[in-house]
């Protein structure tokens, strides 16, 4: 029984391009095999090497999350539709350099006029406390402990 299968960009090099292929199977298991069988190396950017649906990955069956649906056994028929989905997350992961960050230094500590040595926001320098110390629990900024410390 054929089942059409939306492939997302990232996957289409394994399709030669195709945004959907037909593939046969009674199951979502069943289906990817099919669908690596036709187009190798799709499967292992679908499964993790224990052969479960890996984790940053979405597959839907008509609009429906296969994890809610049996995973990798959740039933599929002639006519239905499956749309494969990796989850996408922002940024490389290195900081990035540019005009404002010469350094590459990550924004959560960043330098920058107010904070030469790019002390962590959290110590944070200011008119309270121009060294840079942490506070205490307890205590104002530039004040004495509140509450008796």
């Amino acid at each position: 029984m054929a089942v059409e299968v939306r492939i997302p960009t990232i996957l289409r090099k394994y399709t030669g391009g195709a945004k959907t292929v037909s593939a046969d199977g009674g199951t979502v298991r069943e289906l990817l095999g099919d669908l690596d069988r036709h187009h190798p190396g799709i499967a292992g950017q679908i499964l993790d090497d224990g052969g479960s649906l890996h984790r940053f990955v979405n597959v839907y069956v008509n609009d429906e999350d296969v994890r809610f649906l049996g995973a990798l056994d959740a039933k599929v028929d002639e006519g239905d539709v499956v749309a494969i989905l990796p989850a996408v997350a922002g940024g490389s992961g290195r900081p990035r350099r540019g005009p404002g960050n010469p350094e590459g230094v990550p924004r959560s500590v960043g330098r920058g006029p107010g904070n030469p040595e790019g002390v962590p926001r959290s110590v944070g320098r200011g008119p309270g406390n121009p060294e840079g110390v942490p506070r205490s629990v307890g205590q104002r900024s530039g004040g004495p402990p509140v509450n008796g410390g």
